[in-house]
């Protein structure tokens, strides 16, 4: 999927070897753009939004690789229809995957931490560094293990074709198959980027509120996530105005780090669809813009 100036588009190929796209013109309220501009806010706006339209192009990809390629027109027709009337619901379903899957991995590390070293010593701080450890072991672990599955590699692997189409636009290049695949699958800004950031402001955050007990931990986590994910998409803004700057180049690396397990090699076939799908974004956008 690319985000272009006024549509989203995502492209899939079909077991026909034809490309289908998904274009979702940008249609956001004056409200919702007046939130993107404030600092902080800007982060959770644009988490939520992301975590919603991802929902609804990886479910239009899975349904229209699943179609099969005897169904007839009407079929076909139909089938597209339901998804495209679905596409609210499916992403309302991501915008609560993602809150299910942030407060698990908040809270957590919480009680493993309080389980194993609750009672070895009093340092707060002490006690913060290790649910961080905790957090990035469980994270990663997490994150290898669902790699190792068909599906999701296949996915990790449009994920870096996006990556390199990013790379090879913004380096000039022209966009073939061969001159996109010389570039890296890693790419500054990135949400992989962005989940380590959100470990790592959280540390730094929580070290900073006193607590007493479990439960006041627990409650002083949920309340302070939403300033943990706003504090972290400043970081990673920053981090990225700093990618060409010498030294201070490597305080993106931790994102990049995560991404090496995110993002995985595509085949030509791979980056031949991410192609697709940035030239057709550009041209709805440049449309657009007559």
């Amino acid at each position: 999927m690319f985000a272009g100036q006024t549509v989203h588009v995502t492209a899939v190929r079909r077991k026909d070897q034809t490309i289908d796209f998904l274009e979702v013109p940008k249609q956001d309220k004056a409200w919702v753009n007046s939130l993107k501009k404030i600092p902080l806010i800007r982060g959770i706006v644009g988490i939520i939004e992301a975590s919603a339209k991802g929902a609804a192009h990886l479910n239009f990809s899975a349904e229209k690789f699943a179609e099969g390629e005897n169904e007839i027109p009407e079929e076909v027709e139909a089938k597209a229809g339901f998804s495209l009337s679905m596409l609210l619901g499916v992403a309302f379903v991501g915008v609560l995957s993602f809150l299910f899957g942030k407060f698990v991995f908040t809270l957590v590390p919480v009680f493993i931490e309080q389980a194993l070293f609750g009672h070895m010593f009093e340092s707060r701080v002490g006690h913060t560094l290790i649910e961080g450890v905790i957090k990035i072991v469980l994270l990663v672990g997490y994150i290898y293990a669902i790699s190792l599955t068909p599906m999701i590699k296949r996915l990790f692997q449009y994920h870096g074709a996006e990556h390199k189409v990013i790379s090879a636009y913004e380096a000039g290049v022209e966009l073939t198959v061969e001159n996109v695949q010389k570039f890296s699958t890693l790419h500054y800004r990135c949400g992989s980027s962005f989940i380590v950031f959100t470990v790592i402001v959280g540390v730094l955050i929580y070290s900073l509120v006193p607590y007493e007990t479990l439960w006041e931990r627990v409650v002083q986590r949920l309340i302070l996530l939403p300033v943990v994910i706003g504090v972290s998409y400043e970081v990673l803004r920053f981090t990225n105005s700093l990618r060409d700057v010498p030294v201070l180049r490597y305080l993106g690396y931790p994102g990049l780090w995560l991404q090496k397990l995110t993002t995985k090699e595509p085949d030509n076939s791979q980056v031949e669809v991410s192609i697709a799908s940035f030239n057709r974004m550009r041209e709805v956008d440049r449309l657009s813009a007559q």
